[in-house]
């Protein structure tokens, strides 16, 4: 990651436990909620505030950061809980098969703000901030997509 992507990670990660605090207090805004996962290595419980995302009828998760370590604990537990201020519920996650995730990111990054896509970019994880340039990043393997699921 370079100084720049560096930089942007810690005032998310500053930011993240501004919203985590928040949430946990009850209020909840905008698409955010608190992910919790058994961590891959230790089994504690891990939590971590995203934006769940709808897209055709169903909810999403997407990596927004190399290396998210949200993203290796989702893989290893298959489920968790999301809350939303004071409600939570259990469910599972199935990660799409990168041949899919493109068409999903593609919506997401034409349907948000142009923010969005730079994010990706800012990142390090798409070349391009279009919806087609971060779509290309996910068939390419570097944006995790998993789906949410009733558990």
């Amino acid at each position: 990651m370079d100084t720049k992507a560096a930089g942007y990670r810690r005032k998310v990660n500053t930011i993240n436990r501004f919203i985590t605090a928040l949430q946990r207090a009850g209020l909840a805004f905008g698409p955010m909620e608190l992910l919790t996962v058994p961590g891959r290595r230790s089994g504690e419980p891990r939590t971590f505030p995203l934006a769940v995302l709808k897209v055709q009828g169903e909810e999403y998760l997407i990596q927004a950061f190399p290396k998210a370590a949200w993203v290796a604990n989702v893989r290893a537990a298959g489920a968790g809980t999301l809350s939303r201020g004071r409600r939570s519920r259990r469910v599972r996650f199935a990660e799409l098969p990168v041949a899919e995730r493109g068409p999903v990111l593609r919506e997401v990054v034409a349907g948000g703000p142009a923010s969005v896509g730079k994010r990706y970019v800012t990142t390090g994880l798409a070349e391009s901030p279009t919806p087609d340039g971060v779509a290309a990043a996910a068939a390419a393997g570097r944006i995790a997509v998993f789906r949410v699921e009733v558990a």
